[in-house]
């Protein structure tokens, strides 16, 4: 399966997301978008850096007291762990997830549940670091 089909069939085809990207681990490039779905260099390195960081003492990371921003929108960042981080703005939100060569990065709209959203996109991140991604 090419990395566009699971944008289009495995995250955004499912209903749960609306947008999405799969980046390299690194955050240098795309591998796949939604259509309209801009995040900018910038915003891939601040997830990564938030990917790299250790959090202080209480164990919170700078992106949680800070933000994200994804796609020119800010986010507050709900959950940051070194797999997954979520977002939310208003009803609307972000779930992003590290795999080992890569990371999705998605938006689910006001319409869509929060939960089925990151099942959704843990669910394809599960199955891409059992086939070695």
């Amino acid at each position: 399966m090419s990395w566009q089909a699971y944008i289009d069939t495995s995250l955004v085809g499912t209903g749960a997301v609306d947008r999405a990207a799969i980046f390299s681990a690194t955050g240098d490039s795309v591998w796949a978008t939604s259509p309209a779905f801009n995040v900018s260099p910038t915003e891939m390195q601040a997830v990564v850096a938030a990917y790299k960081d250790p959090g202080n003492k209480e164990g919170v990371k700078k992106v949680q007291s800070e933000g994200l921003h994804i796609a020119g929108e800010r986010f507050v960042v709900l959950k940051a762990d070194d797999r997954s981080v979520y977002g939310k703005k208003g009803r609307e939100g972000v779930v992003i997830v590290k795999t080992t060569q890569a990371i999705l990065v998605t938006h689910y709209p006001e319409s869509a549940q929060p939960g089925v959203a990151a099942n959704t996109v843990e669910t394809l991140a599960d199955y891409l670091i059992k086939v070695g991604y």
